[in-house]
């Protein structure tokens, strides 16, 4: 067990306790002009049932964040066991990020890749500042979801899987 005053404590040992806490992954996703636009997002969570709300948490820095959060709807995909590589491929920072990747639209232009455990379409509730990061509240519109599906797990910077009790 590790001891440090969060003052001391520098990204790599915050990223190290925060790891700690295991996370489902999503991709969120959208068309931008006829074609997908995605990143993968650890830091999602269900928020309020009345209204239907979820968050996710994305760095100041994303340019993707950028070009999505001025769109009418999104898609938020659960990612399931065993989409790892589809997850790495959304977090890259260069090149065609659905090249290879199975995926399909709303009318309304939320994406989802294909596959996923559950599928939200969302809108922006509001966004909260956050440090280096921002709180996206996002409503759900519809959803689609497969209880059977085992999830995709994140813990301690390493993809993970559930295993049954």
């Amino acid at each position: 067990m590790t001891k440090m005053s969060s003052l001391d404590a520098g990204s790599t040992e915050l990223r190290a306790a925060f790891g700690c806490f295991p996370s489902g992954v999503t991709a969120v996703c959208a068309l931008v002009d006829g074609e997908p636009i995605g990143m993968a997002a650890s830091s999602f969570t269900s928020v309020s049932l009345d209204p239907p709300l979820v968050s996710v948490c994305i760095q100041n820095s994303s340019r993707t964040w950028r070009r999505l959060r001025s769109l009418r709807r999104m898609g938020v995909s659960v990612m399931s066991s065993g989409q790892d590589l589809v997850c790495r491929q959304l977090a890259r920072r260069e090149g065609d990020r659905f090249d290879g990747v199975g995926w399909q639209h709303e009318e309304d232009g939320a994406v989802f890749v294909a596959g996923a455990a559950a599928r939200l379409s969302c809108g922006i509730h509001t966004v909260v500042p956050a440090g280096d990061h921002a709180i996206a509240l996002l409503r759900v519109h519809e959803l689609w979801f497969d209880p059977e599906v085992e999830p995709l797990v994140f813990h301690g910077s390493r993809f993970r899987t559930l295993a049954a009790s």
